[in-house]
């Protein structure tokens, strides 16, 4: 007699996998709180101005947040003038906090049309958008951070 396995009993074996495995998932995840702290252009001796991007994380949650990588970009005035990733993040512990810096050099053509804005208008202050997808590298999807605000210029007239 050969012994057949019913689907029924395939498939409840299947949903009390998924059902296993979906417990070991922490279900109760905050997103990290992220501040751009600070933007700042570098005294840069190369072709390409660089930024210092100071970022101030939050892991409001109970286990520790392991970041293994990300991606971003900053935009000035409207232009899109750096992307860039890091890959040389702290490990945040649970109810932690934790600054990261960033330095990042600006695209040739998004430094063209930002010096050129900067030329025509000569402002005294800049908005900035900064974009980051931060990957815990777990089953959770990244994490996609928006930040806005402005940059004053000065010393600049």
């Amino acid at each position: 007699d050969v012994m057949t396995v019913s689907p029924r009993f395939t498939l409840l074996n299947l949903l009390f996998i998924m059902l296993v495995g979906c417990a070991g998932m922490p279900s109760d995840f905050e997103e990290p709180a992220l501040t751009v702290t600070s933007v700042a252009l570098r005294n840069s001796n190369g072709i390409a101005p660089e930024f210092d991007i100071m970022l101030h994380i939050t892991n409001p949650n109970r286990t520790p947040l392991s970041l293994v990588g990300m991606s971003y970009s900053l935009q000035l005035a409207g232009n899109k003038v750096v992307t860039g990733v890091a890959n040389k993040l702290p490990v945040i512990e649970a109810y932690g906090e934790a600054d990261v810096s960033i330095r990042a050099a600006v695209s040739v053509m998004g430094g063209i049309r930002l010096l050129s804005e900067l030329m025509t208008r000569n402002p005294e202050q800049i908005d900035y958008q900064f974009e980051a997808k931060l990957d815990t590298g777990k089953l959770r999807p990244r994490i996609n951070i928006n930040r806005t605000g402005t940059i004053v210029l000065r010393g600049t007239r």
